[in-house]
């Protein structure tokens, strides 16, 4: 198959949109529920690490099984399961109760990702695309956490926690669109399918198994620096401009949106970059080239610290699809298992990433927390050792 598919594409994104907004009000919410609640900053990345872990644990099982059996119509089961968590956290009385929701919000995800990226090679149109389709289908997701907050803002903060509920409805809708994904994906595996096996044999680097394993791990090494820096920023932004700034909650909520746009903008500008420049490229400028900035933003005034963290979003966010291609190039033929495993320990290190920080939050301050991370993309320097696929190919 040489063309991509973009109604198909266009819908994974539009339903990643879907499934990212939902879960994206749980920390735009967190100043609600700590306030109703009456929870410390652990018990906040606590919830958090309860919906990352459910998320990442699982993903890798998800993905692995999905390569060996794909299942087209687990999207919508994944959707489902976003559905019930949602109306569980509109009904939660409780601190236990809030983070059986979360939970099981994360399984939803956990179905979700792993067989969506899948779909989402299957319908690239080739090795030529890949970094287009998964930027496609990543800037839906990206767009939804940036949407999520401000719809809270908006839509929850006035009117409580029970208005949660009503995002059943984008929940039903999602799994509208995702039940024609899998009637797309149904029919067209088989033919598909054959044809990619035959590209990722003809297009399969000639690395040593230690190379890989090597790879891999500094992947993963990114991986932790990207989503260690940006749970200090999603979860926590809204509490250092409160406290730092003293600007309302709304306020804060409007520039979480400001910054998680920015993230999304940056998902889209790094798949086109990997496909035309080299992944390895993207990779490098956007994990180390981000330091300068992260150094700077602890320093700075209320302006400054909004445009920053614009451009960190930007520079940043471009890694995600350019290190989830490279691995898929990298171990070709595993694409489910691989999307599992980088989506499960991306979540699970923003899990880990926010409970850590909870904890050193209440032991210092929230400003210390930001000095600190400021320097996770230094660990950017790894990429030199990362080999160049393009000329490693047969």
């Amino acid at each position: 198959m040489k063309k991509t598919v973009f109604k198909v594409l266009l819908a994974l994104s539009f339903s990643h949109m879907l499934n990212d907004t939902m879960q994206s009000l749980i920390p735009a919410i967190y100043p609600l529920l700590k306030a109703k609640f009456l929870l410390n900053f652990s018990q906040i990345g606590l919830i958090t690490l309860t919906f990352q872990l459910t998320a990442s644990l699982l993903q890798p099982v998800v993905g692995h099984y999905s390569d060996r059996q794909p299942r087209p119509y687990s999207l919508a089961v994944g959707m489902g399961f976003t559905l019930v968590g949602l109306i569980m956290l509109s009904l939660a009385g409780s601190f236990p109760m809030i983070l059986v929701s979360a939970g099981c919000v994360g399984v939803g995800s956990s179905i979700f990702h792993p067989e969506a990226s899948r779909v989402a090679k299957l319908a690239s149109g080739g090795s030529h695309s890949h970094g287009l389709a998964q930027s496609i289908f990543q800037v839906g997701g990206n767009t939804g956490s940036a949407v999520g907050p401000l719809l809270a803002a908006l839509i929850i903060v006035p009117r409580g926690q029970f208005s949660i509920a009503w995002f059943s409805l984008v929940a039903l809708l999602g799994i509208a669109v995702l039940l024609r994904v899998g009637s797309w994906s149904k029919r067209n595996r088989i033919r598909i399918e054959g044809t990619a096996r035959e590209q990722d044999a003809k297009d399969r680097p000639e690395l040593s198994p230690r190379k890989v394993a090597v790879s891999v791990a500094i992947l993963l090494a990114l991986i932790f620096s990207k989503y260690f820096y940006l749970v200090s920023l999603t979860s926590y932004y809204t509490f250092y401009l409160i406290s730092k700034f003293h600007v309302g909650v709304r306020e804060s909520e409007i520039c979480l949106f400001v910054f998680l746009f920015s993230v999304a903008a940056g998902t889209i500008i790094g798949g086109r970059l990997g496909d035309r420049f080299g992944r390895k490229y993207v990779i490098w400028g956007s994990i180390l080239g981000v330091a300068p900035f992260t150094l700077l933003l602890p320093h700075v005034g209320l302006a400054w610290t909004i445009a920053l963290s614009v451009i960190i979003g930007l520079v940043l966010a471009s890694a995600f699809s350019a290190i989830l291609v490279y691995a898929q190039e990298l171990i070709p033929g595993r694409v489910g298992f691989i999307s599992g495993m980088f989506f499960g320990f991306a979540f699970g290190m923003a899990g880990l990433g926010s409970a850590v920080l909870g904890q050193l939050a209440d032991h210092t301050s929230i400003f210390y927390v930001y000095q600190i991370c400021a320097f996770l993309p230094l660990i950017g320097l790894l990429t030199a050792f990362l080999p160049n696929l393009e000329t490693k190919k047969r």
